[in-house]
């Protein structure tokens, strides 16, 4: 069954100039925290732009005009799994971050102190990042690819994201040095830490999403089309009123949260959203459909 035109509304040009500056904000200042702070000390971040910085060692050619092409890819498959709105709003990121990086890496280290430097470029991208993702788009390509992966493994998304990222900095630990990759590390674990605190107040990745409307068979339906994620009923019964409904109950990664608001607002502005940490989840049903 298709989705019902009247649920496939189309955002406001307010909506969309909120979230285009906020997700190119975003980009800035992960550019920022890379340019002057950590490429001039050889220390990483990981995903895509790791692959990039070490890439750009040894090819000549910028950090920024590699961190596009090689998200590209990505790009295409971001539309594939997590619909138009995730695309346009991540290429105008990575846009961003590819012609800020480009621009910012005439100017010197603001520290050449390599604590100093790991510690304040981890920050500085955990924010940047978190900005993208709350808005509803991403700055690197390894996150989709993970959600991916996800579809064909057992493993999760963070999982597999953790898996990405110590392969990256193994390969720096031969390129640069041990001590840098070690450095990068603790750049990953901080841009982490502070994109969980960005997004949603240092929750997990993995959510619980339960939503109190009385609507709930037609969102479970469009979640379903848009997201290919499965919805589970909970029986609810209003206090007051005394009327039984049927609540969804959806499990989501982090990347996801903002399309499943924005599908749940369509159908009833008025339901309410109790989103729940969740540490790990584990089981067949909790696989994504893919979403061709």
């Amino acid at each position: 069954m298709g989705i019902p035109k009247k649920l496939a509304k189309e955002k406001t040009w307010l909506e969309w100039v909120i979230r285009i500056v906020a997700v190119s904000l975003g980009a800035f200042i992960m550019a920022f925290g890379l340019e002057l702070f950590l490429i001039p000390n050889n220390v990483l971040d990981g995903g895509v732009v790791g692959v990039s910085i070490i890439s750009s060692h040894f090819m000549n050619v910028p950090m920024g005009t590699l961190v596009f092409f090689i998200n590209i890819p990505f790009i295409f498959i971001g539309y594939k799994q997590l619909g138009k709105t995730f695309t346009i709003l991540t290429g105008i990121g990575i846009a961003v971050l590819s012609i800020s990086s480009t621009y910012l890496h005439q100017f010197d280290a603001i520290t050449d102190e390599l604590l100093l430097a790991t510690v304040y470029g981890g920050t500085l991208i955990g924010i940047g990042v978190g900005i993208a993702i709350k808005f509803g788009g991403c700055l690197d390509g390894s996150e989709v690819l993970a959600i991916l992966f996800e579809q064909k493994t057992r493993l999760s998304v963070s999982q597999m994201i953790i898996i990405i990222n110590i392969i990256i900095f193994a390969v720096a630990g031969f390129v640069f040095s041990w001590e840098r990759a070690l450095l990068s590390l603790l750049t990953y674990f901080i841009a982490s830490k502070l994109i969980d605190v960005v997004v949603n107040g240092a929750g997990d990745e993995d959510k619980g999403i339960t939503i109190l409307t009385e609507k709930g068979e037609e969102i479970a339906e469009v979640v379903y089309a848009r997201l290919g994620r499965a919805t589970t009923f909970i029986p609810t019964i209003g206090a007051y009123s005394k009327k039984q409904t049927y609540s969804p109950y959806i499990v989501i990664n982090r990347i996801e949260e903002t399309k499943l608001v924005d599908i749940v607002k369509e159908i009833d502005p008025n339901a309410m959203i109790i989103v729940s940490p969740i540490s790990d989840v584990k089981g067949e049903r909790y696989k994504r459909r893919d979403i061709h």
